[in-house]
């Protein structure tokens, strides 16, 4: 059974993520794909691209959740809440000999050069590329390629519809808060784009997450003078915005595509914003 309305409005603070959670669309992350595929060998790209597709539909052991190390061309399996790792698959989803290991792994150390958390779409064709030879710093270089396109309109994104009469409502009644791994530059271009720039109170951009999610959680607990219950976290990234608010007491709507096999009391999915706008604005469909 999903929470009411009171889910949301009874809390005070809300912290929003912006990639994937405040626009609608996933075809950016084939746009990221393309742009990487041109930079494997040449020998390589048709490799790269059938085992995209194997990602996109499920039959590759690399998807969203798992943590992927680049040194040893493994996949793990990683818990968020007790946060450790397990299972760990080679690149045919063979189970490697180390798989009766049950490693001690903190999401500070996430380094994402070695250790990189499949947190979401934009990290499939990350991990990809690793895999087949391009550096990270050349991986990084196509994304911010990717924003930029994205923010050019040229459809990429589609607004959530709604969505910014609903964050401004909210704001005579709580605290509005963005909090983003994308640096200032592109989070003011996307934010324009949408037409949210005035939407939020505060702006917490390249926050490396999942690594200091729980650090900025504390700060923004702290800023506001609230308890965690009244804090509600809000993306499309179980391991970076979801998994943290959870173990700290906090609410978290998750954006998924799929209905989550685990209930938690604190836990609202949706598969998109425009799910929790009627139930708080007290509009129907």
């Amino acid at each position: 059974m999903l929470p009411t309305h009171s889910f949301i409005e009874d809390s005070k603070v809300l912290i929003f993520d912006l990639d994937g959670t405040l626009y609608e669309d996933t075809a950016h992350f084939d746009l990221f794909a393309e742009k990487l595929q041109k930079l494997v060998p040449h020998d390589q790209q048709e490799n790269f691209q059938q085992d995209f597709q194997k990602v996109k539909n499920g039959t590759h052991p690399l998807a969203i959740g798992k943590v992927y190390d680049a040194q040893e061309d493994l996949i793990w399996t990683w818990d968020p809440f007790i946060e450790t790792l397990t299972m760990p698959e080679t690149w045919s989803g063979e189970l490697h000999n180390q798989q009766d290991k049950h490693l001690k792994f903190p999401a500070s150390s996430f380094d994402f050069d070695r250790w990189i958390a499949i947190g979401d779409g934009w990290w499939p064709p990350y991990v990809l590329a690793r895999h087949y030879g391009v550096p990270m710093k050349t991986c990084h270089n196509a994304y911010n390629e990717t924003k930029v396109d994205m923010a050019k309109g040229d459809g990429w994104i589609t607004e959530t519809p709604g969505l910014r009469d609903f964050l401004h409502k909210l704001k005579d009644d709580m605290k509005i808060v963005l909090m983003t791994n994308s640096d200032a530059v592109d989070v003011e271009r996307l934010l324009e784009h949408l037409s949210l720039q005035h939407a939020f109170e505060t702006k917490i951009t390249s926050a490396v997450k999942p690594v200091r999610t729980k650090e900025h959680f504390e700060q923004i607990v702290n800023q506001y003078n609230v308890p965690p219950e009244k804090v509600i976290s809000i993306g499309d990234n179980f391991m970076n915005e979801i998994a943290p608010a959870l173990q700290m007491g906090m609410k978290a709507v998750w954006l998924t595509p799929d209905q989550p096999q685990q209930a938690h009391e604190n836990l609202w999915p949706v598969t998109s914003l425009v799910d929790i706008i009627p139930k708080c604005s007290g509009k129907e469909e």
